[in-house]
């Protein structure tokens, strides 16, 4: 774990397109700033974890779903090809 110290309005970067600043400091509680891409999904890590788990949750309580979803993307992945129109000469 990488470890910075930061004052008031000072930030820091994760790579080149994630700018974390220190926004407010009051008592032991500090408010921080991200900016990142929209693609880049961020959240608290309480909120991370309840994802995760309930993604869990929904594989083990139905298992046969997953594996008709599969086949339904299968079998369409299929037929993208055959639907595809050639190309008047």
């Amino acid at each position: 774990m990488l470890i910075l110290t930061r004052k008031l309005n000072e930030s820091i970067m994760i790579g080149d397109q994630i700018e974390i600043s220190i926004v407010d400091i009051r008592g032991d509680q500090v408010k921080i700033g991200i900016k990142a891409p929209r693609n880049i999904k961020v959240y608290r890590q309480e909120v991370y974890r309840a994802i995760q788990k309930e993604n869990i949750e929904a594989v083990k309580s139905k298992p046969e779903l997953i594996l008709s979803l599969d086949k339904l993307l299968d079998k369409n992945k299929g037929k993208e090809g055959k639907d595809k129109k050639k190309p008047n000469r």
